[in-house]
């Protein structure tokens, strides 16, 4: 028995590791809104501001991409620190995309909150 509710924990931690991966690129698109930021600003944006806690190994990659795709530009600047930091901010593309992605994502959520209603109690006493 306990085996099998390891399995179902392991699962539900996987489930919950897709899910949060395939928030990232609207979280990151919605994160550079107001401005562009650095790579580390972006980390801490994403953590503080909607728990997504990711490694530079999984936000440098995605950022390049989004680059690649032209949502994304890039640009190295002197810092007071002594080193450059390479910011990166939404090109016109990347601020249409995210108002795609944000229309999708409020459409989805909204659904998916009115039909989970019945299991918002029992969820909230097991967490």
């Amino acid at each position: 028995m306990k085996e099998r509710e390891a399995r179902g924990q392991e699962s539900g931690d996987k489930w919950e590791v897709q899910l949060r991966k395939g928030c990232l690129e609207l979280a990151i698109l919605a994160g550079l809104w107001d401005g562009r930021r650095y790579g580390l600003e972006i980390l801490r944006r994403l953590e503080s501001d909607s728990d997504l806690i990711v490694s530079e190994g999984t936000v440098y990659p995605l950022l390049s991409r989004l680059k690649a795709l032209g949502l994304v530009r890039s640009e190295w600047v002197e810092s007071d620190a002594g080193h450059p930091r390479k910011y990166y901010g939404l090109t016109s593309a990347g601020r249409r995309r995210a108002i795609e992605m944000a229309g999708i994502w409020m459409q989805f959520s909204s659904s998916m909150g009115e039909l989970l209603v019945p299991l918002a109690p029992l969820a909230k006493e097991n967490r």
